[in-house]
């Protein structure tokens, strides 16, 4: 079956090293790769069967908005297997957000990544609403969703903004909430609710991945990674523990971020 990576983190070869051990330092999770670059994400899903990869990055601040967007754009066109996902960030004007998804629709770049508890706004905040008004009809938003150290990116944000703004696709990373997945029945009804299946699998039961599955659909779903914390091998390996029938996993592998980024 075809495999895409619908969730995978990539940093400049000079920080990558770094940025790896600070996202282990954050999750007190020892990180499967030594770097996250662009070359380590290929050679590592290449071992699992991936072919194609999401690929984004975050911005900490604003100033750094556009030159991780450039960078996105630079490896995507080094790379035909990268699908690249933009970043935003709050203190941006609306101007520049703008510009922003501008830019990512004359690069083909497919959406956006935003981390609420690395970029410490809360989901459903004005300054955050501004993204989703700008995006309404033209890119889908992926969010890091859950961890219950912090409210910022807690899945009733989520579901709030998801009502107020039917018109956007939302992906709710970590099967809708890292170490939230309780929460989970707060997604019910809500069409525009997307999620992945990355930094999950190692802490619930393939039991319970099947019954977050059965809850939305499996039509739902994507296959992630989370890149650079996991490795390829290990993630799909955990993915066919999931009891699932094979046209519910060719669709969770690849099918279903075909159709909703129209590639």
């Amino acid at each position: 079956m075809e495999i895409i990576d619908a969730h995978a983190h990539i940093y400049p070869e000079k920080i990558a090293a770094k940025a790896t051990d600070t996202i282990g330092v954050f999750y007190d999770i020892k990180m499967e790769m030594p770097a996250g670059t662009a070359e380590q994400l290929i050679k590592d899903g290449s071992k699992a069967g991936v072919t194609r990869y999401v690929v984004h990055s975050v911005a900490t601040t604003a100033h750094q908005v556009r030159s991780i967007n450039e960078f996105i754009r630079r490896e995507c066109e080094s790379h035909p297997e990268f699908i690249g996902f933009i970043t935003l960030h709050q203190d941006l004007s609306e101007e520049e957000i703008a510009a922003e998804i501008d830019f990512a629709l004359k690069n083909n770049l497919k959406g956006i990544k935003l981390h609420p508890d690395f970029q410490k706004f809360n989901i459903d905040d004005e300054s955050a609403e501004r993204f989703y008004r700008a995006a309404e009809g033209k890119l889908p938003i992926l969010l890091h969703m859950g961890d219950d150290r912090y409210e910022f990116s807690k899945p009733a944000r989520l579901v709030k903004m998801a009502k107020k703004y039917p018109n956007v696709n939302f992906i709710a990373a970590h099967f809708g909430g890292y170490r939230c997945w309780s929460d989970a029945p707060l997604y019910k009804g809500l069409d525009n609710v997307y999620f992945d299946t990355c930094s999950s699998l190692p802490f619930i039961s393939a039991e319970k991945a099947r019954e977050l599955i059965d809850m939305f659909g499996a039509d739902k779903f994507f296959f992630g990674t989370d890149f650079p914390m996991w490795d390829a091998v290990g993630e799909l390996e955990r993915f066919n523990q999931i009891p699932m029938t094979d046209d519910e996993r060719e669709m969770i592998l690849a099918g279903n971020i075909k159709k909703l980024l129209n590639i």
